[in-house]
């Protein structure tokens, strides 16, 4: 079966450079030194990842249609997972660590491909963003840490047997670490700077990355925990139906073909 899997040298760099901005403004943390403040978190650089991410996403999904990369009915598919990720965000956008939709998102990934799941993991947190109100400086963050866990997906070499334990292995992996990425974004800002879990100004990245696994254990992995366990549950139970259903919308859109020779690219899966 076709497998849309390589975003091309465009595509490509659109997603390294957002990646590669969006990790600075992550892990800052670890090589500056700065005074913060809870009310100044992320004030400046976040409105600018949102500005961003945006144009990445409208700008791969361009790229793609224009190279043959997917074509119009890959992007309605795109659509559609967006609308069901946001219909499952909704209920508990986060609550507790209850979100069911990164089952979704690396099923997608597997099936269509790394930029497909990026573009679809973006998509998603952006609508459900603005569908339940969850618009803050999170959202970029949320965005580009959900790009990257469809894009991983979308990497994961397809085994001949026991796909969907490799699958659920991969997606709580991705849900605990997407739950670390997330807490990076305000850790500096909220604990102080006197206890065993705050960011210290000057204090060197050694010492603020054992303050930030702390920090993370301590307090957030009670969230990452349950993300983790429900996806994996769904992951376990529906990964087969709902692997059927993309594999036969895949072989109804276009197959990515090579940038160097114009012969299609296929990979059985």
């Amino acid at each position: 079966m076709n497998r849309i899997h390589r975003a091309g040298f465009t595509g490509g760099t659109l997603i390294g450079a957002v990646s590669v901005i969006g990790l600075a403004s992550l892990l800052w943390p670890f090589f500056l030194t700065t005074n913060t403040n809870v009310n100044h978190a992320h004030a400046h650089d976040a409105p600018f990842v949102l500005l961003l991410m945006v144009p990445v996403l409208l700008g791969l999904c361009a790229i793609e249609m224009s190279r043959g990369g997917i074509d119009a009915r890959g992007i309605a598919v795109l659509g559609i997972l967006a609308a069901c990720g946001t219909a499952l965000r909704i209920p508990s956008p986060g609550v507790a660590g209850l979100e069911p939709v990164f089952f979704l998102l690396v099923l997608a990934g597997y099936v269509y491909g790394a930029p497909f799941g990026f573009a679809l993991g973006g998509l998603t947190l952006f609508v459900s963003g603005l569908a339940t109100g969850g618009v803050g400086p999170w959202l970029p963050f949320q965005m580009l840490c959900a790009g990257w866990v469809g894009m991983g997906a979308g990497l994961i070499p397809h085994p001949r047997s026991r796909e969907r334990w490799v699958l659920a292995a991969y997606t709580a992996f991705a849900c605990l670490l997407y739950g670390s990425a997330m807490n990076l974004w305000f850790w500096p800002f909220i604990t102080g700077s006197t206890s065993s879990i705050s960011y210290v100004s000057g204090g060197g990245w050694l010492l603020n990355l054992r303050h930030f696994v702390v920090f993370d254990v301590t307090t957030s992995l009670g969230f990452d925990l349950p993300r983790a366990i429900i996806n994996v549950v769904l992951m376990a139970l529906l990964a087969a139906p709902v692997l059927v259903a993309l594999r036969r919308s895949l072989r109804r859109t276009v197959v990515q073909p090579l940038p160097t020779s114009g012969t299609m690219e296929v990979c059985d899966v």
